[in-house]
């Protein structure tokens, strides 16, 4: 499975509950984006993926963040969701998520983890946590990495300065806390996907 988009931004709704996660799903199709990750340390995260699964299947790449464990994946899969993002390099989750046909976007920061999460199958490399490391960073690790590989800066990353990422090499990003927050109203989250959508077509 290959993900392909115009907009290669992930929407990141880490503590968002079951029974507001359809509203601001819509808002953010509505605005341009075509990925969405439900943390699997959000509030029933398994309700809130089954429901935007249901509701709007055919219309994005659905799935889950901060997935660890194999068990997460089987559980993601049979829920309907087509995505895994990990926060770190474990083999295991990245080989059940190939398996399971999905696409797996691995947390890494360095080189070598960069490699091992390719090795074991990831699609996607997120460079995690990105404001520690900055665009400089991306670009000199950028120097030693297969070039067709999707690189994401997640972490710090806002409207203002995706550019940056993105001169810097990166595909996309993944957008946590800047664009959404556990309990913000649909109207917040409306503003700010608008926001990275303009960010995303003026870089």
């Amino acid at each position: 499975m290959k993900w392909e988009t115009d907009v290669p931004l992930i929407a990141i709704l880490r503590g968002i509950k079951p029974d507001e996660v359809l509203e601001h799903v819509e808002i953010l199709l509505e605005a341009g984006f075509t990925a969405i990750e439900i943390p699997t340390n959000s509030p029933d995260w398994q309700l809130s993926i089954a429901r935007v699964v249901s509701q709007y299947g055919n219309k994005g790449l659905f799935g889950a963040g901060t997935v660890l464990y194999p068990e997460q994946v089987d559980e993601l899969a049979r829920l309907g969701g087509q995505l895994v993002v990990t926060p770190n390099t474990r083999s295991q989750v990245i080989r059940k998520g190939r398996e399971r046909g999905m696409i797996v976007c691995a947390g890494c920061a360095t080189a070598t983890e960069a490699f091992t999460a390719l090795e074991n199958g990831a699609q996607i490399l997120k460079i995690f946590p990105s404001s520690s490391f900055g665009p400089d960073y991306i670009k000199a690790l950028k120097a030693v990495l297969p070039a067709d590989i999707p690189i994401m800066a997640v972490g710090g990353v806002t409207a203002d300065n995706l550019s940056s990422w993105i001169r810097a090499g990166c595909t996309g990003a993944g957008l946590g806390g800047d664009l959404y927050r556990a309990g913000q109203s649909v109207e917040y989250t409306q503003v700010q996907a608008q926001a990275f959508i303009q960010a995303w077509h003026n870089t």
